[in-house]
């Protein structure tokens, strides 16, 4: 991946995380850019060692894992990624690789503390397992797959009229098609424990 196509891809993945009509599956990561442009940047130098840093599919994770963890995809900037970027890549890295098993143990430790339904009750604020989040014990990936089991994002945009999860469900609703998750596996032992539970 040449320079200028690094810094489009991270055009189109701080317009898929920042604006709601952006869609870089739909846009095929394709952004608005001019190479005149780029060479006017004096950010350049950053692009050009991520190009030759990673290889081409994995500069689309850099960027994705990147633009995940932060709270304020507006202002990722190139150059505070290249100096942390790194670390926040290889943590990614990990959580996918452990995705299922990471998604057993929280789940496990949640329905030791919490009942299903009170888990997700958005009646009264903000719910469990949105506090949970907050706090750190569950991974935004963890949102996502409950997310794809439940569908309880649209709910909680009508429950919960606030910055904080408006940013979170925009977060998770983004990030989802990323991931590749076999919903049936997740369901499934999902269900099990619940089953085990009230038995």
């Amino acid at each position: 991946m040449t320079p200028f196509d690094t810094y489009k891809q991270y055009l189109a993945f701080k317009n898929h995380f920042t604006k709601e009509k952006y869609d870089y599956h739909r846009y095929g990561g394709r952004s608005k850019a001019k190479i005149d442009s780029f060479y006017k940047r004096k950010d350049r130098y950053f692009f050009e060692k991520t190009s030759r840093k990673y290889k081409d599919e994995e500069v689309c994770d850099f960027f994705l894992a990147n633009f995940v963890a932060t709270d304020n995809p507006q202002g990722m900037w190139i150059g505070n990624m290249i100096r942390s970027g790194e670390v926040v890549y290889k943590e990614w890295q990990k959580r996918q690789q452990s995705l299922f098993y990471k998604f057993k143990q929280q789940s496990d430790d949640m329905m030791d503390e919490y009942d299903y339904e009170e888990f997700f009750d958005a009646s009264k604020g903000h719910p469990p397992v949105l506090k949970e989040h907050l706090a750190g014990r569950i991974s935004v990936e963890e949102m996502c797959i409950y997310e794809k089991l439940f569908g309880y994002c649209k709910d909680y945009d009508k429950q919960l009229d606030d910055p904080v999860w408006r940013a979170i469900g925009m977060k998770i609703r983004k990030y989802l098609p990323f991931l590749n998750i076999d919903k049936e596996k997740y369901r499934s032992y999902l269900m099990s424990r619940i089953k085990e539970r009230y038995e």
